[in-house]
Order: structure tokens, then C-alpha cells, then sequence
């Protein structure tokens, strides 16, 4: 296409049709007459010009629709050809831009998401939103480059898609060989854990780089449910953390009659009953564990009994609700009274799960040294909270599996979405595929913080980090101009 419109004006008895060649930005050439001094009325749409174009990939030849977009301007002007003078819309081009958007390989050790899935390819392309993804980005996740290919995907390297890309999106943090190569003017998006790492945040605001993190999504909102990543990924740990103290655990979860004898269904406990520990709850009780589940939020009572478990109720401690669907931190004088009380329960169970977590903070401590010490040999505990900062039970670690003296396994799991990778990426996907339609409009993100979510969501932004939690933990002067 040459940029050229060509405009006809209908037949006239005995005339012959009158042509109109349009250039953009030119005066127009009528081929007949035209009065451009007439024209009175403009309107702006978009349309879409599809192509097709021969893709190569991995030595395959593949044939892909290519879709361009374009702003097309009409104006109403008055024709006239061979002495008729007739209205007619007058058709110029201008191209509009389309955003590109990045599928980074994740560099996490153990970390086998991917933070776009094939499917979603598709739906971003119709949006005018373009793909590109790292060769290998989904190997991880079962996700082959010629899925992406296939889709519409632009597979290239890492070189390729950093000095391209508007957008770059990922399930964690850029790693520090990634921050330093990213330009101003770029995006980042993914689970940047903003609060457990400012500094990360101050560095991308020197650079100039938009940070977005999923982690910060205010979770009541409802337009907000299909972007939630943490619910998402939640769920499938949830779920996974079952399964690994099931095989863990030296005896069955149901009850058993047999020829043999009876086994006896493994008692379950659930300490934290979120998402994870609600899914978590779920399956035990689909195995046919005898579970019960505690929480400090005295309304995921109902919530627990809607799937057939025991809800434990405490004296010690009021209700901990916090803001955003989260519980607050309780008071050191709470928490000692906590653990005092839930000692007793821990010390008759046979499996222990927790998933308590409070954002930007340490852990709860739920399962101390001694609470550990009073547990019967063969006992598993599973602590999903587990991270670099601490956990819920006393001597986990996150990734490793230790057996106490006593008996008992205590399991780090605090990236069990990983160990899931095909499931928890699709759901990733689908978060972060609402979130990008949500925020891309004309070729960009429109950043826009008084919108709810955007202001939970943004970090930084045009050299500053804007998100009021974050730039509170950092001292002044290392934003570079950043907000406080």
C-alpha cells in the first residue's frame, strides 16, 4: 500500500465516473472538480487492513494474518464533475501505532512459568497489541516457540526483544543482569513484591522504567478478579501442598477397611484459611483427611465449613481482619498468646499446613521449636509461607525438606505455583492478558492513577516511584526524583 486512497464518484447519465486520488497530508487532485473550501464535516475511525505474509520458524514454513491498523480520516466535501455537483467523503490514511509486548524466559532458580500462554497470543493480537517472546520462554511450562509461533507470536532472542519491546512481562522480579539493560520509557510488569524490595523499585524509577506489580492488586474490587495473579497462583498452591504431604506422610489419608484391617483417616490442619488454605482444605478433604482450618478472620469461618471441615476457634485472639482482604499484623502480645493456644491443637494432628502471610512483612511465627518438639514421629508439616524472610514454623527453609529429631518433616514450600507449571502459567496468563487490555489504549499503556486499581498496581512511573507504601520504606534521594 502506497498511502494513496482512490475515491470514485458514481456514474452520471452519459457521464463517466470522476476519480479522486487522496495522499495523506496532501491537497486533494481531483480528476473532474473539487471545492475543498467546502468541506464541513470530519470524522475519525480505525480501521484494519489484513495480509498475508509467509512466516519461517524452526524451518518450517507457516502462512499468519499480519493486521495493520490504521486512523482513517473522512471529510464530507462537495464533488462536482462534468457541471453535477454531488457530496461525497474524502479518504485519507495516517498509521497508527501498535504496543509490543515481551515474554521474557524466567531466570529464578526452579522458576518454570512462563508469564504468557500460547491462547493468549490471539486475543492480544485482535486488541492491536503485538507479541514477541524469548526462544525458550515456555520450555518451562510445556509452552514449545512454535506454539507461539503458530499463534501469531514473533519468537526472538533476549536481544532482540529488549531493544523492541514496550512492555516486558514476567511472573517475578528482573533479575540484575536484566535491570541494567532496560530503557526509559519501557514497562515491567509482573509480581515485583514492591514492599519485601523497594530498592529494586528506586532502581527502576532512576532508569526511567515503568513498574507494574500484579501483587499489588486491590483484591475486594470486583473488575480487579481477573487479574488477580496472587488468588490465581494461590490456588494452584493450594492444591500442590496437599499433594506433597500426602506423599510425605507415612501413612493414608482416608479411612481404610480392608481384609487386612482399618487405617484410620489422617487428621489435617490448616493454619491461614485464604485462598491457598481454603483449595488446601478442599483437596485434603477430597483425599479424606479429617481437616480442620484457623484463621484470625473470624468470616472465613462459614467459608471452612462450606467444605465439610471443622473451623478452629481461639479465646486468645480477637479478630485480625486488615484492609484489601488481607489479615493485619498482630501484636507481639497477640501473637505470643496465639501460639500458646494453638500449640495444643498442633500437637494432635498429624499433618500441618500453614499459608499465613501479611504483604511487605515477615511471616506470623504460628509453629514454634517446642510446639514442633511435642508433635508424634511420622508428623508433616507444610510451610507455604516460607521464604527468604522467615516462615510460619520454626527451622523451615524455604526449598528444603528437614526431619527433626523427633520425627517430624517440616517442608519449606514457598514456590509450590512452579511445581505446577502448565496450570499455573495458563491462569497467569489469563491475569495478566485482563490487566494489559485494561491499561494498553492506542498503541501504550495509559497510566492513569487516580483509576483504583492503576494506583495499586503502578509502582513507578516517569522517574518516580508512585506508589505511597513503597516510597514510604525508602529513604530521600534514592528515587531519583522520587515521590514521598
Amino acid at each position: 500500500m502506497d498511502g494513496t486512497e482512490t475515491l470514485v464518484v458514481p456514474s452520471y447519465p452519459s457521464r463517466q465516473a470522476a476519480v479522486i486520488d487522496m495522499a495523506p497530508g496532501a491537497t486533494a487532485l481531483l480528476r473532474g472538480r473539487a471545492d475543498e473550501s467546502k468541506c464541513r464535516e470530519a470524522a475519525r475511525t480505525h480501521k484494519v487492513a489484513r495480509t498475508r505474509e509467509a512466516v519461517r520458524a524452526r524451518g518450517v514454513t507457516r502462512t499468519r494474518e499480519v493486521i495493520q491498523t490504521r486512523e482513517v480520516v473522512r471529510t464530507r466535501g462537495v464533488v462536482r464533475a462534468g457541471g453535477v455537483t454531488r457530496t461525497r467523503e474524502v479518504i485519507r490514511t495516517r498509521g497508527v501505532a501498535r504496543m509490543k509486548v515481551a515474554v521474557i524466559k524466567e531466570s529464578a532458580p526452579g522458576e518454570r512459568r512462563v508469564a504468557l500462554a500460547p491462547d493468549a497470543v490471539t486475543r492480544l493480537s485482535a486488541k492491536g497489541l503485538d507479541v514477541l517472546v524469548e526462544s525458550g520462554a515456555g520450555d518451562g511450562a510445556w509452552f514449545p516457540d512454535s506454539a507461539y509461533a503458530q499463534a501469531g507470536a514473533t519468537v526472538v532472542s533476549r536481544d532482540e526483544l529488549l531493544a523492541g519491546a514496550d512492555a516486558i512481562i514476567m511472573v517475578g522480579k528482573p533479575d540484575t543482569g536484566l535491570v541494567p539493560r532496560l530503557r526509559s520509557g519501557q514497562a515491567v510488569i509482573g509480581m515485583l513484591a514492591p514492599l519485601t524490595d523497594p530498592e529494586l523499585a528506586a532502581t527502576l524509577a532512576k532508569a526511567g522504567v515503568t513498574a507494574i506489580s500484579l501483587d499489588g492488586l486491590p483484591r475486594t474490587l470486583s473488575r480487579a478478579q481477573q487479574m488477580d495473579a496472587l488468588t490465581s497462583q494461590s490456588n494452584v498452591a493450594g492444591y500442590k501442598a496437599v499433594l506433597i504431604a500426602a506423599a510425605a506422610f507415612g501413612r493414608f489419608f482416608p479411612l481404610l477397611i480392608t481384609a487386612a484391617g482399618t487405617a484410620k483417616p489422617a487428621k489435617l490442619l490448616v493454619l491461614g484459611t485464604g485462598v491457598a488454605g481454603l483449595q488446601a482444605i478442599g483437596t485434603a478433604r477430597r483425599l479424606g483427611a479429617v481437616v480442620s482450618g484457623y484463621d484470625v478472620r473470624p468470616s472465613s469461618k462459614s467459608e471452612v465449613e462450606s467444605l465439610g471441615a471443622t473451623f478452629l476457634e481461639l479465646k486468645a485472639v480477637t479478630s485480625a481482619a486488615g484492609e484489601g482482604g488481607y489479615a493485619r499484623e498482630l501484636t507481639d502480645e497477640e501473637r505470643r498468646a496465639q501460639q500458646a493456644e494453638l500449640s495444643g491443637h498442633i500437637a494432635a494432628q498429624d499433618v500441618v499446613i500453614t499459608t499465613a502471610q501479611v504483604p511487605g512483612r515477615r511471616p506470623p511465627l504460628l509453629v514454634t521449636e517446642d510446639t514442633v518438639k511435642s508433635m508424634a514421629a511420622g508428623s508433616v508439616i507444610v510451610d507455604m509461607a516460607a521464604s527468604a524472610l522467615g516462615g510460619n514454623v520454626a527451622g523451615s527453609v524455604d526449598g528444603e525438606q528437614i526431619v527433626t529429631e523427633n520425627g517430624v518433616t517440616i517442608i519449606g514450600a514457598g514456590n509450590l505455583p512452579s511445581t505446577v507449571p502448565t496450570a499455573a502459567s495458563s491462569a497467569y496468563s489469563r491475569n495478566m492478558t485482563a490487566l494489559l487490555l485494561a491499561m494498553a489504549s492506542d498503541g501504550a499503556l495509559a497510566i492513569d492513577l487516580s483509576d483504583e486499581i492503576q494506583a495499586g498496581v503502578v509502582i513507578t512511573h516517569e522517574g518516580s516511584v508512585v506508589h505511597p507504601a513503597t516510597a514510604a520504606l525508602l529513604t530521600p534521594g534514592t528515587t531519583g526524583g522520587a515521590s514521598q
